[in-house]
């Protein structure tokens, strides 16, 4: 599933609600931790699209059948036309902006981008948590889920686990 994306920051909010009304033919609960986490992803790659390339963009999902949902990996990925790669930027304490990538390697379970024609692929995927047998019995239990693979982002390198980083953003190379 795809959608085109204008270099417009109203398409942010357009994006959110696609995908939300994607989730709800895939199995996945829109008040599922998963789905809100997929459609910050959504939010925070699109935004980062539309503020910082001034170039059209095309966001992609990859949902599950609502049979196979139950453990699934979803897939998220955002195409432009912009060659600037995604650097480390710190961001200060007060700035309004330059933490989406932070958010996004936090978040996801792996992320990373790629060079693709004259621009680049940034992706990310979560792990739909499969739910455990002894749902409930401990506190905070009911689901089985992997410890996040944090710090792991494709081959241009990993950028989580840095002391006092704060954020991300596209900076000319």
């Amino acid at each position: 599933m795809q959608l085109e994306i204008r270099p417009d920051p109203a398409e942010v909010g357009r994006a959110r609600k696609w995908t939300r009304s994607r989730l709800a033919g895939s199995g996945i609960g829109a008040d599922e931790p998963v789905a809100e986490t997929l459609v910050l992803l959504v939010s925070e790659l699109v935004t980062n699209a539309v503020v910082h390339t001034g170039c059209p963009a095309v966001l992609w999902l990859s949902l599950p059948e609502p049979e196979t949902a139950e453990g699934a990996t979803l897939r998220l990925e955002v195409t432009d036309a912009c060659s600037r790669a995604p650097v480390p930027r710190w961001a200060d304490g007060d700035a309004t902006g330059g933490r989406g990538l932070a958010l996004v390697d936090g978040l996801a379970d792996r992320w990373g981008w790629s060079v693709e024609g004259d621009g680049k692929r940034i992706w990310c995927e979560l792990d739909r948590c499969a739910p455990s047998d002894d749902a409930g019995a401990e506190q905070g239990g009911g689901a089985r889920c992997p410890e996040p693979a944090f710090g792991t982002h494709g081959s241009y390198g990993t950028y989580g686990g840095f002391e006092g980083f704060e954020g991300f953003a596209y900076e000319a190379v």
